[in-house]
């Protein structure tokens, strides 16, 4: 049997396997038990038919397209679905148009579905708000991107959001089950066999994507020849052959989650702190002076005068990069951040520069104290800028003085922690106050 009447036997419009077992019940639907398990407020919204405007944000997939071809069985609306690749304002507008004609006429509501909503720019997301607010039609956005960034506030506002999470390998191997037995939509109607081994695998390399692992099965059960007794075996040679390991997505909101995490993890835990820099870097294909630069950052907000020499190691990586190049400078880079992360933290250089810039912003303007103002030109004596005490010149190198601004005396911005080098920091400022 070859790719042509494989495709003339089964199905003469040529559709894939993953279209054709799509399910169109929620009873079929796989996953997502969190949303549209039983009793779930979006299930009973279906099967009541009373689906109001929703967002469905997912990786690729996961089941966005899916449930809305589900609610879109279960529905008596209008249902019309656009996708934003190529649906222009124009499209919108006559949408909105025909809604308005047979909400009027028909008494007949009107389901919009918009798939990757992210790729509609603002405007065109705009022309939607007045139909959605008025309830001319009922609005289901798919998207994959973060919303929260690429969906218009007052849209995102207008609908309910729902996060579908990332399928897992059992879900892609439930789907291919169910595949190989369906004898109407699925390949059951093939002599065919397929070893554990080559699910497992196929499975893995789908990572949660069940579009994309029933269509490996596929592309291994058209391809491969059969045995002597017609039947087309599916070994995890056939399976490796099929499906390649997927690239990682690494759009903008990916990215800043992960530097995010990465940041995050710096101030509790080496393993996530090296894991997601590494991640970033060979994965996603992300600058690795991001990271540096970040590292740089964190060893003040996070670490500061607790382990100065946290900054030390982290510009130290830095140079190295710009010397060495990637991945000559992965072990220095490394390094530096897991120094980072094993240091001890204290973010009082943080609480020092808001408290200054809060009495900053407190007093307006400061004058600087005489004895602090520049001496080293004739005059100024006559100008009073006398009464300096050099610290040097007395025990213990310091001296009391008023060195802030006169509406400013007495007041304390930087207060060092207990943490690591800034104990005796601590001992010093106490000291000095006592004396004070």
């Amino acid at each position: 049997m070859d790719l042509f009447s494989y495709h003339q036997d089964q199905d003469p419009s040529g559709r894939l396997l993953a279209d054709r077992m799509r399910p169109t019940t929620l009873d079929e639907y796989i996953g997502q038990e969190s949303i549209v398990g039983p009793g779930k407020l979006l299930r009973r919204a279906i099967e009541a038919d009373q689906v109001s405007s929703i967002l469905l944000y997912g990786p690729p997939g996961c089941g966005k397209t899916t449930l809305a071809h589900i609610i879109s069985n279960h529905t008596q609306a209008e249902f019309i679905r656009l996708n934003a690749v190529d649906a222009s304002v124009k499209d919108v507008r006559e949408v909105i148009e025909k809604a308005q004609n047979d909400k009027a006429f028909y008494g007949t509501k009107t389901i919009l579905f918009l798939d990757e909503v992210h790729r509609f720019n603002s405007s065109r997301q705009d022309a939607l708000l007045p139909a959605v607010e008025k309830g001319t039609i009922i609005f289901i956005g798919a998207t994959t991107e973060n919303p929260f960034h690429y969906v218009n506030g007052a849209l995102l506002s207008r609908s309910t959001l729902f996060q579908l999470e990332p399928l897992t390998k059992d879900h892609s191997l439930i789907a291919m089950r169910r595949a190989l037995s369906d004898r109407d939509k699925g390949l059951g109607f093939m002599k065919l066999e397929a070893t554990e081994e080559a699910l497992q695998h196929i499975a893995e390399m789908a990572n949660g994507d069940i579009r994309r692992a029933l269509n490996a099965l596929e592309l291994a059960a058209m391809t491969t020849p059969p045995d002597e007794g017609g039947t087309v075996c599916i070994t995890q040679e056939v399976a490796e052959e099929s499906i390649r390991r997927p690239l990682v997505k690494a759009d903008e909101s990916t990215q800043y989650d992960v530097l995010s995490a990465f940041h995050k993890s710096i101030r509790g835990s080496s393993d996530a702190a090296l894991f997601w820099f590494l991640y970033a870097v060979e994965k996603l294909g992300m600058d690795p002076m991001t990271f540096i630069r970040r590292l740089i950052a964190a060893a003040s907000e996070d670490i500061g005068l607790a382990n100065p020499q946290a900054m030390v190691q982290a510009v130290s990586a830095l140079d190295a990069y710009r010397n060495n190049g990637w991945p000559e400078a992965k072990l220095n880079i490394a390094q530096a951040i897991l120094f980072a992360v094993e240091s001890p933290k204290s973010n009082a250089v943080v609480a020092a520069i808001s408290n200054a810039m809060s009495a900053m912003d407190e007093v307006k303007s400061a004058e600087v104290p005489l004895h602090l103002r520049d001496a080293h030109y004739k005059g100024a004596v006559k100008l009073g800028h006398t009464g300096y005490k050099y610290p040097h010149n007395f025990p213990g190198h310091y001296v009391k003085q008023d060195y802030l601004p006169p509406n400013l005396a007495g007041r304390s911005f930087y207060n060092a922690t207990e943490q690591g080098n800034e104990s005796k920091i601590r001992h010093n400022q106490e000291l000095r106050r006592r004396d004070d």
